[in-house]
């Protein structure tokens, strides 16, 4: 592209309409020859109005014709995902709910058929050997979107979207009429890379839509359907491989997932719509750009612009003051030329290539993993945390039918206690998002402002003089609300993980209950209330974790998600693998005794992030920007 190259940043406005055409000043009309400047589109930029009345002199003959313009190009569909009406950001979300739940429902499905899925395997493989299928479905989850968000950020998430949940579909199937052990490995390798996308990069989708303050109400809609997918999968197919292993209509258990990843995947093609900024301001340029060289083709060239530069168009700052009956100064006195221009995403130009990209998205999780030791204590936290829900795949089941001596049918109906605690920690997750962003927490009353040199708050002034007034006005509350705004103020990063602190120790406390009261003398709820504890546990630390990275390390944070994501993944891949040695060599007590001991110790994380996160922060390179501030 020809000519200089310019920013050019100005507040938000609407695009252009009709505005009475302005007289011509300064040099003559652009032609062809004109030097072409290149400028910097934003979602806030406003649009120059482009000359459609006077033709160029020196336009060629046979594009100077009478026919109509082009017509402007409809942009309402590359407006700010942010700004969005809430009614499509919610239909969205309840999509990208919906695909994430199903996924967690597929690694749950899996494992109540794994005896029938070994006798109809050949070679009958090992009980161990059939459920590498749940580990080699995490494995895809942890690699892929290495690979995959770099392409959802060059090409947009819809495009990714689509093709990842058609292979989750096509693979699932595959599940169903494979006779060996690799081939039924390698599909649910390939299911786990499929179904990736709805559970890592729905992340990423919220991040498009809501800003800091609004994404902890989305997401914990998220992680909700996450761990009840959870649930709701190995109920299912207990109930499932219970009443179909004799009529050998057991494999249903894979079909009816591939009918729902049909339907999903149907309302995923026909209603979602792409969320990714930089990707729509890109496509606005580029239509802006055909619509310019349309009408340059017919002899109309360039777009008004005002002497400073800025575009003379429908911006806030250039509109007539209606109520007060007057005209922007800046409209009266700046002299207007017309410029020939074409828009570009400075996104577009700082990215690398795809290459690049990947070896980036690859290389960084785990330069992040090791030196940034927040990333690694979250990430072990979380992991540990993800590794109990994929426990539960076996424990569940073998505590009950051993335990207890129910079918596998009666044990499958446990799993309803992981969809009670998703629905109670989620509940609690809108809770404490609301109480964050109570008013007086976020900022004083009038009244209650914050000493610039001495730090106390005029409640505390108050105190030492007191008067009648004073004193009458002055309450318990207030100076609470004082106390969390100087100890927990709600604007820093940690204010993700003060709520956190108390629910996390549901996990350990959910732990120790499951392990000491599976036993024959204690009523089965027992180790039921354990599985809700710990469930609204897992919650509260998945929760907290995207949250926190997303808020500290900002344009790293992927990297840092991805980080937690790969761990997460593999040791919650690993973990059903152990299950049974565990619980059969130590027995449940000992088993959920030591569990819910290394959740007590890694409770500890949040507490240390309370206290000392930003002190930590600022000796991190890539957390202290936010430090450093814009």
């Amino acid at each position: 592209m020809a000519g200089t190259q310019e920013t050019h940043r100005t507040a938000a406005g609407p695009a252009p309409s009709s505005l009475p055409q302005p007289p011509l000043q300064g040099p003559a009309v652009p032609d062809a020859a004109t030097e072409i400047a290149s400028l910097y589109l934003t979602f806030e930029t406003p649009l120059p109005k482009p000359n459609t009345t006077i033709r160029s002199q020196s336009a060629p003959h046979q594009q100077q014709h009478n026919g109509p313009l082009p017509a402007q190009p409809n942009l309402k569909p590359y407006i700010n995902p942010q700004v969005w009406p809430s009614s499509r950001k919610y239909v969205l979300l309840a999509l990208s709910c919906i695909a994430t739940w199903l996924t967690a429902y597929t690694a749950g499905s899996y494992s109540p058929p794994q005896h029938l899925i070994k006798a109809a395997l050949a070679g009958h493989p090992s009980t161990e050997a059939v459920l590498t299928g749940i580990t080699t479905f995490c494995l895809g989850f942890a690699f892929a979107p290495m690979v995959l968000a770099p392409l959802s950020e060059m090409n947009g998430r819809y495009p990714v979207f689509v093709v990842a949940g058609i292979m989750y579909v096509v693979f699932q199937a595959v599940c169903g009429v494979v006779t060996n052990l690799a081939g039924m490995l390698v599909s649910r390798l390939l299911v786990g890379v499929g179904a990736s996308v709805f559970s890592t990069m729905v992340g990423g989708v919220i991040a498009d839509m809501w800003d800091a303050k609004g994404r902890n109400t989305p997401m914990a809609l998220f992680s909700g359907s996450v761990l009840a997918g959870t649930g709701v999968g190995p109920l299912v197919g207990a109930v499932m491989a219970q009443r179909m292993a004799e009529a050998g209509k057991w494999k249903w258990i894979f079909w009816h997932q591939v009918i729902m990843g049909g339907v999903m995947m149907l309302l995923v093609v026909v209603f979602f719509q792409e969320s990714r900024g930089s990707v729509l301001l890109s496509r606005k340029a580029r239509a802006l750009n055909r619509w310019y060289e349309e009408l340059e083709k017919q002899g109309y060239f360039g777009v008004w612009m005002l002497d400073d530069g800025s575009p003379c168009g429908d911006s806030p700052e250039d509109a007539p003051d209606e109520e007060k009956g007057s005209t922007p100064e800046k409209r009266q006195t700046a002299a207007q030329q017309l410029k020939r221009i074409r828009w570009l995403v400075k996104e577009d130009e700082e990215r690398a290539s795809l290459g690049r990209m990947i070896a980036t998205s690859i290389s960084r999780p785990f330069h992040f993993l090791f030196t940034e030791s927040v990333v690694f204590f979250f990430s072990l936290w979380v992991a540990f945390a993800w590794g109990i829900l994929y426990l539960t795949f076996g424990s569940i089941p073998l505590v009950y039918q051993r335990v207890y001596g129910w079918s596998l049918e009666q044990a499958g109906y446990i799993f309803v206690s992981l969809i009670v605690g998703s629905i109670l920690a989620t509940a609690i997750g809108l809770w404490q998002d609301s109480l964050l962003y109570h008013p007086k927490w976020v900022s004083p009353p009038p009244g209650d402002a914050i000493n610039a040199n001495s730090g106390e708050t005029s409640d505390d002034a108050s105190n030492k003089n007191p008067s009648p007034s004073t004193s009458a006005s002055t309450s318990r509350s207030d100076h609470f609300w004082a106390l969390l705004r100087r100890r927990f103020p709600a604007s820093a990063p940690e204010s993700r993980l003060y709520f956190t602190c108390i629910t996390s120790t549901f996990l350990p406390i959910g732990l120790f209950i499951f392990g000491f009261s599976s036993r024959p003398d204690t009523h089965w709820i027992g180790p039921a209330i354990g599985m809700v504890l710990a469930t609204m546990g897992i919650l509260s630390v998945y929760l907290a974790v995207f949250n926190y990275f997303a808020d500290t390390y900002h344009k790293y944070a992927s990297s840092a998600l991805a980080a937690q994501s790969f761990c997460r993944n593999v040791l919650g891949g690993s973990f059903p693998l152990v299950t049974g040695p565990l619980f059969n060599n130590l027995g449940p007590a000992k088993a959920g005794g030591l569990l819910g001991a290394i959740a007590t110790v890694l409770t500890v994380v949040p507490w240390v992030l309370v206290f000392f996160g930003d002190r930590i922060r600022t000796r991190s390179p890539f957390a202290s920007e936010l430090n450093a501030g814009p």
